[in-house]
């Protein structure tokens, strides 16, 4: 496709691990050099994990111990002569933007090109200041602000009174998933999933453990096992602890290749605050596995069709959490149902269709 390497394309993360907005920047990236794009990415915190395409300028290696004024502005002012030395025909921010008057910097006079802005969370406050004439001040030069669902599209439109806003999902990576559950040997299926990180409430797991506790799941011998890490672990554990039931809730730290519990679990459960997205929920039902979520704002009522590929519960109703877990457990006609309806649910998160959305988006035409 050597006739596309007119187009520059400049991805813009906080890193290259993690999370599911990094996830996606790398994503994309691969699927744009597939389509014959030139793809350079920076990123402000020394970390790479994930597997990407293209050039990296890395900002993270400039920061130093101090990170004062003076090394603040070295790093603003690397970024403006990278930006002024390529001429990117496009600029897409997959960065936490929570700085105001830096933002406003940025946008206002490094971003001098068509730049795509991106949301990937629902807490708005990650991206845009209270005051929402500065909100709409940095973002009002910008090509468009891309959320990954359409209920936080919705909300910036009438919060915000924002104009230019879109969605489109966050893509599925369907190779690697395929790849890394063909590495391993499964392991005992006999057990439901939650995954995530342990720094902050989002998640819920206490929650979560307590509506296990509830369940007849104990009794018949289904463990819960979770996976992540962070600074709530060792207060999880002594809630579990607590609760006697040490003997079947598992904490297995972070997993450099998750989808073996994907597939092997009997079904995955999401008791999030509120989920930007909600990646973990696509990636299990790609495995062939049924999921149960809170719904919760803003990602898996667009995901989960109730009792066709998984159940929706009301939001923050720990009893009714309870009852779905039990209800997958009891009323196997409908577990089954949802488990065979799985992997064609998510068919339309492919890289290839998502892909696709943001080149039309672009006006970027590879046929």
């Amino acid at each position: 496709m050597e006739q596309n390497e007119r187009y520059k394309i400049c991805l813009v993360g906080d890193c290259l691990a993690t999370g599911g907005a990094e996830k996606v920047q790398a994503l994309l990236s691969d699927y744009f050099v597939s389509m014959g794009l030139q793809v350079h990415h920076v990123i402000v915190q020394d970390k790479v994990e994930y597997a990407y395409s293209g050039l990296l300028l890395n900002l993270g290696k400039l920061k130093n111990s101090s990170n004062g004024i003076a090394n603040k502005f070295k790093r603003l002012w690397s970024l403006r002569t990278f930006l002024k030395r390529h001429e990117f025909d496009f600029i897409i921010d997959f960065r936490v933007k929570n700085k105001p008057v830096q933002e406003w910097i940025i946008a206002r006079f490094l971003y001098d090109v068509p730049t795509i802005f991106t949301v990937h969370s629902a807490e708005p406050s990650y991206y845009f200041p209270k005051n929402r004439w500065l909100a709409r001040s940095i973002h009002k030069n910008a090509y468009v602000i891309i959320t990954v669902t359409v209920g936080m599209r919705d909300y910036l439109l009438e919060e915000y009174e924002l104009k230019n806003v879109r969605s489109i999902h966050n893509p599925l990576d369907t190779k690697t998933l395929l790849f890394k559950r063909s590495q391993v040997e499964l392991p005992d299926s006999n057990f439901i999933l939650a995954t995530g990180r342990m720094n902050d409430d989002i998640k819920q797991f206490d929650k979560l453990i307590k509506a296990y506790a509830d369940s007849i799941l104990p009794s018949r011998k289904i463990d819960l096992i979770i996976m992540g890490d962070g600074s709530l672990r060792a207060e999880l554990e002594t809630l579990v602890n607590g609760l006697h039931l040490a003997s079947h809730v598992k904490f297995v730290g972070h997993q450099t290749n998750p989808y073996k519990f994907m597939e092997s679990c009997r079904f995955l459960v999401l008791s999030s605050r509120s989920e930007g997205f909600g990646n973990v929920l696509i990636e299990t039902l790609a495995c062939g596995k049924p999921v149960i979520s809170f719904d919760c704002d803003f990602g898996p009522s667009e995901i989960i069709n109730h009792r066709e590929n998984g159940l929706l519960v009301e939001d923050q109703n720990l009893e009714k959490l309870t009852e779905a877990m039990n209800l997958f457990v009891t009323d196997d006609v409908l577990y089954q149902k949802c488990k065979s309806n799985a992997k064609q649910s998510v068919q339309r998160f492919s890289i290839d269709i998502i892909g696709k959305q943001w080149l039309d988006l672009m006006k970027i035409d590879v046929s």
